[in-house]
């Protein structure tokens, strides 16, 4: 038995002589390396490498010199600049602040989008790094300290190294790239339009009628190396929650002289409650609802006129999010009716469900895979947190996935999470950003 192999089929046992055992290996480690190459011959993994230094100090650049929404008039300007550079057709001030650079390829082919969010949070930064941000800004009239407190200095310089790469083997492109450079993720300040919303008014898809979008949101509890993603619903809709309460005034020692809006907005706290756990199908997928603030009434002793609550509605699925809605109205101004008072609920939607196509995640699985390695690319769990992604998911096939920025020595119970001052991203974590966007932009191209 040491002198042949039995290679057993489906219909026989074939011998095969030792001399020839070299051979099959040889065969088939050939067909692997034909497969792992895309056919358009640009290799990512030693492009990523070349540029990856720069692509960390463009990072720290941008980490110690943050702006906040609608404000990231320097971020712009860098980030222009860059693409000039590289001799693709650049757009300025969209949506306010951002940047767009579209970059035609060698051969026809579809359009590919790909977006990173390019505005900072007033937060004030306590990570011990050499570039740390010492920034400041002003928030709602009021000076504040500004920090890239959700990683969007990873995502401008992960997409610019992108550019780099795509930009220096446009000839080999089967198609084109529309780069978004995004402003106002967070949200624009009152009374102002912003983020990806904006972008879609002022008509980035209508110019350049990109047939998919790609995104990625760096991830501070997830190992370096690793890449999560969903299909479906991976990042909830983010609704807005008013209700007033409108009761009658009266005495507090005389409460029966009036109506309790207090009282009311109580119970309909604890009635909203229910929407979720007991008209809610949470098998489906998860929702919350959440009453953040409550204002109402001026001095001990009086029983007010209004009580007003304002919360948040989070949802992963359309069919729910609209059932929800209807749930929370006939909820709160039951309940208030029930004690004499009357309820106004006003729902205002915000982003969307940010959703990822199932077929199209489905195929590019394979091109994260080639970019982190199989055995590092997981199936994660929704998250109840927003994204203004959604609105390009909305007109497009879509992808979005969470990419490791965590060191991987530590645990996620360990570190801080986003929009926190001790929130932390390790530079390491680029290249990896920049080899999945490559690979999922070139293998969409050679398959379409």
């Amino acid at each position: 038995m040491s002198k042949i192999l039995l290679y057993k089929t489906k219909y026989q046992i074939m011998k095969i002589k030792p001399y020839k055992i070299s051979m099959l290996f040889l065969l088939l480690f050939s067909i692997n390396i034909i497969h792992a190459q895309s056919s358009s011959g640009i290799n990512v993994e030693n492009e990523a490498k070349s540029i990856e230094s720069q692509v960390i100090d463009w990072r720290k650049d941008f980490h110690q010199n943050p702006e906040l929404s609608n404000r990231e008039f320097e971020t712009g300007k860098k980030i222009a600049a860059h693409l000039q550079s590289l001799g693709m057709e650049v757009t300025s001030e969209v949506a306010h602040t951002g940047v767009t650079g579209f970059l035609k390829g060698g051969q026809p082919g579809p359009t590919v989008a790909l977006r990173a969010d390019i505005d900072a949070l007033p937060v004030k930064e306590r990570v011990d790094i050499p570039f740390a941000s010492k920034a400041k800004g002003e928030y709602l009239g009021e000076e504040v300290d500004v920090m890239h407190a959700c990683g969007h200095d990873t995502h401008i310089a992960i997409l610019m190294g992108v550019a780099s790469i795509m930009a220096k083997n446009k000839a080999e492109l089967k198609g084109n790239i529309l780069f978004i450079f995004q402003p106002a993720e967070e949200g624009p300040p009152p009374g102002e339009e912003g983020g990806a919303e904006l972008m879609l008014k002022e008509g980035i898809f209508k110019k350049y009628n990109p047939d998919v979008a790609f995104g990625l949101h760096i991830n501070a509890q997830t190992p370096v190396g690793k890449i999560r993603y969903k299909t479906g619903g991976i990042m909830a809709a983010s609704d807005q929650l008013f209700i007033k309460v409108k009761g009658k005034q009266a005495h507090g020692s005389r409460p029966w002289t009036g109506i309790d809006p207090i009282v009311a907005s109580a119970q309909i706290i604890m009635g909203l409650q229910t929407v979720v756990s007991r008209h809610t199908e949470l098998t489906n997928e998860a929702a919350v609802i959440t009453i953040g603030k409550i204002k109402g009434g001026v001095r001990n002793n009086i029983i007010p006129e209004t009580c007003e609550l304002t919360g948040t509605i989070r949802t992963l699925d359309t069919k729910m999010q609209d059932i929800i809605h209807e749930k929370i109205i006939k909820t709160a101004t039951l309940i208030a009716e029930s004690s004499g008072a009357e309820a106004e609920v006003t729902i205002d939607k915000g982003y969307g469900v940010t959703y990822n196509n199932p077929e199209l995640t489905r195929k590019m699985i394979a091109s994260l895979n080639k970019s982190v390695g199989e055995e590092n690319v997981i199936v994660t769990k929704a998250v109840t947190g927003a994204e203004d992604f959604s609105f390009y998911a909305k007109e497009v096939p879509s992808m979005f996935f969470f990419l490791g920025g965590m060191d991987p020595s530590k645990t996620a119970v360990e570190v801080a999470g986003h929009h926190t001052p001790d929130f932390r991203i390790e530079n390491e974590a680029l290249i990896h950003g920049i080899k999945a966007l490559s690979n999922l932009t070139i293998d969409y191209m050679e398959n379409h």
